[in-house]
């Protein structure tokens, strides 16, 4: 059910030149998210993947900051747990007609590190690219952004944030995708209303401040 009136839709009956796609996008949001996994696994396409990564985070939240399990330990009992899971399978199989797994099979891929390599050397050029000043606004908007997330930090565990960001990054873009007229809607919305208030503020307040006016210099 939309939450907004249909008065309201009439009054902006060409809603998609009005107000536009949020950020001023014109691609779909899994294409402007890049359309790979990444944007599957944000949007909920693979379902199964994106609800055993949240489901992973949360249980690692939950270990460190309810139970207040300690990282080394934690390590250590995993790494236990998987040896001996290893060393009963590998002893059961001598004895019964299972086929040992193959241990190439588990190995990581080298296109694994290949693909990391190549986002790791892609964000630091970025990085590059932003520090170097060359775009004035967006480098003080990336150094307002850190400024801010430095202040949030203060309050917050490393962990509580991390995991914070985790659920926004793993609800906030499906359920923008599932109501996402209705969003930009209420953004398109809110834009004009803060414009004709800010036009008010300038009309009724700031151009009544008086303002000295220029000495001109006497002239000998």
């Amino acid at each position: 059910m939309p939450i907004y009136s249909s008065s309201d839709f009439e009054e902006s009956n060409d809603h998609n030149n009005l107000s536009g796609k949020l950020f001023g996008r014109e691609r779909s949001l899994h294409s402007a998210l890049g359309g790979g996994q990444v944007a599957d696994i944000l949007l909920w396409r693979n379902k199964s993947l994106t609800a055993a990564i949240l489901l992973g985070f949360t249980m690692i939240w939950f270990l460190f900051e309810v139970l207040e399990y300690n990282f080394v330990t934690l390590v250590c009992h995993i790494t236990i747990l998987v040896m001996l899971m290893v060393f009963i399978t590998y002893t059961t199989a001598k004895f019964t007609d299972w086929d040992l797994p193959d241990i190439h099979e588990i190995t990581l891929q080298e296109s694994a590190f290949k693909w990391l390599y190549r986002k790791l050397n892609l964000f630091l050029l970025r990085f590059y690219e932003i520090s170097s000043g060359e775009n004035f606004l967006e480098f003080f908007m990336v150094i307002g952004a850190l400024w801010m997330l430095s202040v949030i930090g203060n309050h917050f565990s490393s962990l509580n944030l991390l995991f914070f960001c985790v659920i926004c990054l793993g609800t906030l873009p499906a359920l923008y995708e599932e109501y996402e007229k209705e969003v930009d809607h209420l953004i398109s919305k809110g834009k004009k209303d803060a414009t004709k208030m800010l036009k008010k503020l300038d009309a009724e307040v700031l151009k009544k401040i008086p303002r000295g006016r220029v000495k001109e210099k006497k002239s000998k």
